[in-house]
């Protein structure tokens, strides 16, 4: 094994050697790629299984739009503006002037009228973006070259962020009328591939994609921004944190995946040149997805709010944080991810007393398990009417993160009396299975996930809008656990009110902590900590990285975002 691993590693290093034939290592940055190119040939993103996270979209195409996490504010990047009617069911798109494929081409309204059209006639094309803008869009329709108006089927105010504003991962991208018209798009493998960004394709295989530098760049021609400094950009798959650890302490790659908080300490005691987001811990960045449990609200004795409230006074965020993130995280303080943009919301419903506490209180889960009839026994454990208090977390098992994160609850709850048990899952069985058919007392997810700069999203999973019973399946994964109550009712009439507010509205944080009021006091779900990624950048050939302190956006160089990180980077001294 050893000996295997050791040829993995001087195949990989092959890998580096082998494009730096002409271009030297330091006019060159390394991204870490976590996956298999299953098919380089393909660059058809709308397809099911085709990838653009090996550079496509964080070097060749161009989102119109880029929102930051910090700020909230939605920075203009292909586009200048996207500008609503009073009641947000006409939204009018302003392209930038200048903007030209890497073939020369323009790239200008006739290109949004096409892909949008594109994806409107042909319910084969599947991608998540492309069916959310099919269930937004009713019509798209050019004014002249650089404005575009869009109809929606229902009012949205959130229609730009949620569509093209990178705000998470990815955003719906256009593509070149001149390439693909004439095409089957749900086949089209598009190959060669061109964009409007820096970057064109210089080659791609299973383990590596390559991309260099296009010197006619359109964005350093009309003076949108400087022409990025490195001359060749390089993702290569790693295979294993081992190899992560080995690449990046070794200068074999500039920007790793995410890492264990041991593996980070291995890689900077070997190379001092290596940063994370912050400086000392958590190290971590918390991605949009934060951790929580949810509730079976359907099953006895979990259907009676108190229950659930006293599971949650039995858990101690600190202690997750120390033991299973080895201090790499924080404490939750609500559902929410714990972002600048969203500061407004978070500290709304904390003022208002619904924040979660960081440590156990287990005198107030005493009282609520004692005012229900438990007893605890000379075994420790809760029971009543001579059966112990018990319950089953479900808890996928593809990841150590969350198997160690429940292994802690599970020991707290023991502790506390109430008899907890791991059920490990295969991914796809918690995914097709347990989460969406609500098949489960308790589990581990992070289903609150979306709200990045506005709590709406969020907030919206929680409401009884869309209620399938159990044993069907949560539209969206929302509401697995079926909370459907008096207090369910009330908090929907508030998140339904918001929905058709604009984001900024003043009167928002206010009615954030009005709603969250019904599901802090019921309990259908308990947030435990935020989500954890370690993500070591190299600064040996390369400056201007994403930390907390040079927050000009997060540091997920996977998302569609990267452009923004990519024209940050300046040569080390």
């Amino acid at each position: 094994m050893k000996h295997f691993k050791k040829a993995l590693m001087a195949g990989l290093v092959a890998s580096v050697m082998s494009v730096q034939a002409d271009v030297a290592r330091e006019d060159m940055v390394i991204f870490d790629l976590d996956r298999t190119i299953k098919d380089p040939t393909n660059f058809n993103w709308l397809t099911p299984g085709t990838k653009r996270l090996h550079g496509a979209h964080q070097a060749m195409w161009e989102p119109l739009f880029i929102l930051s996490y910090g700020t909230g504010e939605l920075q203009p990047w292909l586009a200048e503006s996207m500008d609503s009617n009073a009641t947000f069911d006409e939204w009018t798109l302003k392209l930038r002037e200048g903007v030209e494929w890497s073939d020369g081409e323009a790239f200008n309204a006739d290109d949004v009228v096409f892909t949008v059209n594109m994806v409107l006639n042909n319910a084969d094309i599947s991608a998540r973006e492309a069916a959310t803008v099919r269930a937004q869009v009713a019509s798209v329709s050019k004014v002249d070259d650089t404005t575009v108006v869009f109809k929606l089927n229902d009012p949205n105010p959130r229609f730009v962020i949620e569509n093209f504003g990178v705000r998470i991962f990815g955003s719906f991208l256009i593509m070149p009328e001149h390439k693909w018209a004439g095409q089957d798009a749900a086949t089209f493998a598009f190959n060669p591939p061109i964009g409007t960004g820096p970057y064109t394709l210089e080659s791609a295989a299973t383990n590596r994609a390559v991309w260099d530098l296009n010197p006619n760049y359109w964005g350093a021609k009309t003076g949108f921004t400087d022409m990025p400094a490195p001359k060749r950009l390089m993702w290569l798959e790693s295979g294993t944190e081992e190899n992560r650890e080995q690449l990046i302490a070794t200068n074999q790659i500039d920007a790793a995946q995410s890492v264990g908080m041991g593996t980070l300490e291995a890689i900077r005691a070997q190379n001092p040149n290596v940063i994370a987001w912050t400086d000392g811990l958590p190290y971590a960045w918390p991605d949009p997805c934060s951790r929580q449990i949810e509730i079976n609200t359907t099953q006895a004795p979990w259907d009676n709010a108190d229950m659930r409230k006293a599971v949650a006074h039995m858990i101690d965020r600190n202690q997750i944080v120390n033991v299973a993130y080895e201090g790499g995280t924080s404490p939750s303080k609500s559902m929410f991810v714990q972002y600048g943009s969203m500061a407004p919301f978070v500290d709304a419903l904390v003022d208002a007393g619904h924040g979660l506490s960081a440590s156990a209180n287990m005198s107030e889960a005493d009282a609520l398990l004692t005012a229900n009839g438990y007893t605890k026994g000379t075994d420790g454990f809760y029971a009543k009417g001579g059966e112990t208090l018990s319950v089953n977390i479900h808890v996928n098992s593809a990841s150590a993160e969350y198997t160690r994160t429940i292994d802690v609850v599970v020991e707290q709850l023991n502790r506390g009396g109430i008899k907890a048990k791991a059920v490990p899952v295969e991914n796809g069985v918690f995914w097709g299975e347990v989460l969406p058919l609500g098949k489960y007392e308790m589990s581990y997810s992070w289903l609150s996930c979306g709200s990045v700069n506005e709590p709406w999203t969020s907030m919206n999973r929680y409401t009884n809008n869309a209620m399938a019973p159990i044993g069907e399946r949560a539209p969206g994964f929302n509401n697995t656990g079926r909370w459907n109550t008096d207090a369910t009712q009330r908090y929907t009439d508030i998140v339904n009110q918001m929905a058709s507010m604009a984001i900024g509205d003043p009167a928002v944080p206010g009615m954030v902590a009005e709603a969250y009021g019904y599901l802090a006091d019921e309990m259908p779900i308990i947030p435990l900590v935020q989500a954890a990624k370690i993500l070591p950048y190299n600064t040996t050939y390369w400056t201007g990285w994403p930390t907390q302190d040079n927050n000009y956006n997060h540091p997920a160089h996977w998302w569609n975002h990267t452009h923004q990180i990519i024209h940050n980077l300046e040569k080390a001294q």
